[in-house]
């Protein structure tokens, strides 16, 4: 039996396991341990070799300390009230507004975003404030539940990204530069979702009334509550762009920030504080298990040669290279339907990287394409989110709204899914727009 023959096998073997409902950690764990031992005929002591090697490596693996200071980061921001400022702030300056109450949730998912890292943390978060809110000023269940879910996105565009991260391990890349290349598309998306708002209550004004005009005393108190907030924000940004801060030394130093200014400001206390830090240490532990198994199925993989073979096959095909890459993003959008965002990376990255890797993308420089494609993955990731049937955003934002059914949520995100189709054919024609960044990095 050839070694692709064995892969391919394998990787089948693993699906079997996760429609079983297997962990997806322990399914790729198993699917490439399985690998190994067909490939040495049995014996074992390549497997138990490269498991020694590949544990050591990824515990010792400094840039991952990200991950977890990064998870208590949004923690801090969810248990110390900065959502509900992030908010208000919004609100004080365009909630008068035909929509702008909508919008404000959509900038204040943006601000979360920069100082959590996840989407469904955005989601859920930003739900829970502005929902009620837009409710009660007579907002349509359509426009609030689907303006909160697709802004809910908004949290893995923006760096910090744990998706992001988790694509650099996966292929090596730096996650400084990614965290650069995604500053644009997310300002892009924003800008995108405040538009479609605008659209929606301009022939629909009653979908999305105007609310009372705050004062500039308000306005300015409202601004002040948010600017450590962003402050938090700029150290990020501006110290990994401007490389005085590596991404870990800049999160660590975000996480610190965020944890004493919900302690201040936001009334986190001791319980607050150990829920925090037991529900980064579930979700750093659940993300460990499955880059365990992801680097054992990986390695398997190469070792039978799938990835290569296909790379070639591909290669060697004479497929016009986009009509490639609209294939590849494609599949993940399909995936989305049914995987979550974690997931699709560790299974998809190992295959798909390696294929457009060996393809011609306007002469691009192979580590411009590595942070381009990184981008490109990052949006149809981000679409799974809220894509019916299954995006989660879609899950959280309705239960939260008591009357509001599924179906009207479903198809208020469809204009917003529009907006998102139309900044990655953006991106992909256009891959300068998220490598600006990058570029202005390299040259100061």
């Amino acid at each position: 039996m050839s070694g692709i023959t064995v892969g391919l096998l394998g990787f089948g073997f693993m699906l079997l396991l996760l429609a079983l409902r297997v962990h997806i950690g322990i399914a790729m764990f198993t699917a490439g341990a399985a690998i190994y031992l067909v490939i040495n005929h049995g014996d074992p002591n390549a497997l138990l070799f490269t498991l020694n090697d590949l544990a050591y490596a990824r515990l010792s693996n400094y840039n991952l300390s990200v991950i977890p200071l990064c998870m208590l980061m949004g923690q801090f921001a969810t248990h110390g009230g900065l959502s509900r400022s992030l908010f208000q702030a919004a609100g004080t300056l365009i909630g008068h507004w035909k929509g702008g109450l909508a919008m404000s949730g959509s900038m204040a998912c943006i601000g979360f975003g920069a100082i959590s890292g996840s989407s469904l943390a955005t989601a859920a978060t930003m739900g829970q404030v502005a929902l009620p809110e837009l409710m009660k000023k007579g907002y349509s269940g359509r426009l609030a539940t689907a303006t909160l879910a697709a802004s809910g996105t908004l949290g893995i565009l923006v760096p910090p990204s744990v998706p992001l991260v988790i694509y650099a391990v996966l292929t090596q890349e730096s996650i400084g530069k990614l965290f650069a290349a995604a500053v644009v598309p997310g300002i892009i998306a924003l800008l995108g979702y405040l538009t479609v708002i605008r659209v929606i209550v301009t022939r629909n004004p009653a979908a999305g009334p105007a609310g009372e005009k705050a004062s500039w005393q308000e306005r300015l108190v409202a601004q002040f509550k948010v600017l450590p907030v962003l402050g938090l924000f700029l150290v990020i940004v501006v110290g990994i762009y401007g490389g005085w801060a590596s991404p870990t030394e800049a999160t660590s130093i975000g996480a610190a920030g965020c944890g004493l200014i919900a302690f201040f400001f936001g009334g986190l206390r001791g319980k607050e504080l150990v829920t925090s830090i037991y529900k980064t240490a579930v979700a750093t532990a659940m993300i460990f298990l499955v880059l365990a198994g992801a680097d054992l199925l990986n390695s398997a993989l190469a070792v039978s040669q799938m990835p290569v073979e296909l790379s070639e096959w591909v290669k060697n095909s004479g497929m016009p290279p986009l009509l490639v890459l609209f294939a590849v993003l494609g599949i993940y959008i399909l995936l989305g339907c049914v995987m979550d965002s974690l997931a699709m990376l560790f299974l998809t990255i190992p295959i798909f990287y390696p294929m457009i890797m060996g393809l011609d993308f306007w002469g691009m420089a192979l580590v411009d394409k590595s942070v381009w494609f990184g981008i490109l993955v990052l949006m149809v990731v981000e679409i799974g989110l809220v894509h019916p049937p299954v995006g989660m955003n879609l899950y959280i934002i309705n239960k939260l709204a008591k009357g509001v059914p599924m179906t009207e949520t479903a198809w208020g995100v469809m204009p917003f899914l529009a907006s998102d189709f139309a900044r990655i054919l953006l991106l992909v024609f256009f891959p300068a727009i998220p490598l600006w960044l990058v570029h202005m990095q390299s040259a100061g």
